[in-house]
């Protein structure tokens, strides 16, 4: 039997997503509601797969999956998400997670992304292996819009922004100079084609990079 922990803060989906994959006969699907249920029932026993929501209200999915894994480097993890995931590839694969998976796929592609995860196998989308290949292909044609995949240095970064941490601040928490964190300012203002903290932060929001969770309340 496959034991699959299902992370995600809507009921109807948790009970839609374990509805189809039961339908298998060879999964069994436990649910947990938010991150830190998910983390204490990981611990507390193995499962095979787990599948985590990456828009949630206390944490997001790949927070939590670096979580995890930590505690288990042998844990195999698919984001399920309702959002386009390509500009979270590189933070997922820093991660250890194994790929992700849409909330819109059918039982077919769902079960089929988890049996391949199982294999050991990377689930991605076709549209952004497509993407992907594209950049790498013709990086000088690459659109801002086409692909903004940041590093986890980056992403901290930009969630020290949100906390509303002053340079100096997040300098410290990630162990740099605060000359080098101004070139990496610079870098991301760039790279997002904004001119300030607060405009990067906000594009980043739009864009999936940061939940409301990263914000300071």
């Amino acid at each position: 039997m496959i034991e699959i922990l299902l992370v995600d803060d809507h009921p109807a989906v948790m009970e839609g997503t374990r509805m189809l994959l039961e339908q298998e006969g060879d999964i069994r699907v436990t649910l947990a509601g938010g991150g830190p249920e998910a983390i204490e029932m990981a611990a507390k026993r193995r499962f095979d797969l787990i599948l985590v929501d990456m828009q949630m209200p206390d944490i997001n999915g790949i927070d939590l999956a670096k979580q995890i894994i930590s505690r288990d480097t042998e844990a195999v993890i698919l984001i399920y998400t309702g959002f386009d995931c390509k500009n979270h590839f590189n933070l997922m694969m820093e991660a250890g997670i194994h790929g992700f998976v849409s909330k819109t796929a059918n039982k077919e592609q769902l079960v089929t992304a988890v049996r391949c995860a199982l294999r050991g196998e990377t689930v991605l989308p076709t549209s952004l292996v497509k993407q992907l290949r594209k950049v790498a292909a013709h990086p000088e044609e690459a659109k801002e819009t086409d692909n903004l995949p940041i590093s986890t240095q980056e992403y901290k970064i930009l969630k020290g922004i949100a906390n509303g941490y002053s340079n100096r601040k997040i300098s410290e928490n990630l162990h740099m100079s605060q000359r080098s964190l101004e070139y990496s300012l610079t870098a991301l203002f760039q790279k997002f084609n904004v001119k300030s903290r607060i405009q990067v932060v906000m594009k980043a929001k739009e864009m999936g990079l940061l939940s409301e969770s990263d914000f300071v309340q």
